[in-house]
């Protein structure tokens, strides 16, 4: 078994050892890096529907009010304008999607799903928790949803939500008196609920991670290139000069140019080493002989 092919299979695992904990490393961390830039856009989304809501409610609002009408102006509702503004974002995404679900709603679309129960109850038992995150499958993959819960701490909201008869008339012609009524106020009603796409992310980090898997592997081939060619050249064909010549020495030729010796390295050691003992039998072999 040759030295350069120790080296190379000494090589071989050093590299597929360190490929594999790259990639392990790599790939966490690419894909935790999706899953951020995904809550992200999930956060600046929530974001986005609260300024809408509040744009509402300091604004459009108190605009409306001054408005001489008999009927209900849903306008008016910050919920509402916010899901008209993800109507219009999902033109363009559509499979992003906002909603402010509650347990006993005014409006039936805001009536929440299984999985969206689950999520008000948590917060309903967890007071303190003021964000929750996390994945869920659907039919066209999977999904991340950011949810934060929704409190009453505005009195004005009990006019519309304590009582049917503290309610304007409007609203119960719109929406009936069964629903959305006997909220307290510091009670957590609902939860607001955003939902982002998780697979072009997750998709993007994988092709990322793939490509920075391939520029490993070729600085690795390069860098056995290099070390090949060095061992080559440093290693190899001194050492094969030094058994050559000990080859002829052993089989009786004395009359052998001395090896290249100069430098400080341990093949230049080994050759001057070689040439003291050429030399040293050269004389001995010469004394014998007398000469």
């Amino acid at each position: 078994m040759s030295l350069r092919f120790k080296f190379n299979m000494i090589l071989l695992l050093a590299s597929v050892l360190g490929l594999a904990i790259a990639g392990f490393v790599s790939y966490n961390l690419f894909h935790q890096h999706a899953r951020a830039e995904v809550i992200e856009t999930a956060s600046v989304m929530m974001d986005s529907a609260l300024a809408v809501r509040s744009y509402t409610v300091d604004e459009v609002r108190p605009l409306l009010n001054q408005v001489e009408s008999d009927s209900f102006i849903p306008q008016t509702v910050p919920a509402y304008a916010a899901r008209r503004y993800v109507r219009q974002l999902q033109k363009k995404h559509p499979n992003f999607s906002y909603k402010e679900a509650a347990l006993n709603p005014t409006n039936p679309a805001h009536r929440p799903a299984d999985w969206e129960v689950d999520i008000i109850e948590y917060f309903r038992n967890h007071e303190e928790q003021a964000e929750l995150t996390g994945n869920r499958d659907t039919a066209t993959g999977p999904v991340l949803y950011l949810s934060r819960p929704i409190k009453i701490t505005n009195p004005g909201c009990l006019v519309c939500h304590d009582t049917p008869a503290r309610a304007p008339k409007s609203l119960i012609e719109s929406y009936g008196s069964n629903n959305g009524f006997g909220w307290k106020m510091n009670e957590i009603i609902g939860a607001q609920i955003v939902s982002v796409p998780t697979s072009l992310a997750l998709q993007r980090a994988t092709r990322e991670f793939y490509i920075f898997m391939g520029i490993m592997f070729a600085a690795f081939v390069v860098i056995g290139l290099i070390l090949n060619s060095l061992l080559n050249r440093f290693v190899i064909k001194p050492v094969i000069n030094i058994a050559s010549h000990a080859d002829e020495v052993s089989m009786g030729t004395l009359d052998l140019p001395e090896l290249h010796a100069e430098g400080k390295d341990e093949m230049s050691m080994l050759a001057r080493s070689f040439n003291r003992m050429h030399r040293s039998l050269n004389g001995a072999m010469g004394i014998l002989s007398g000469d």
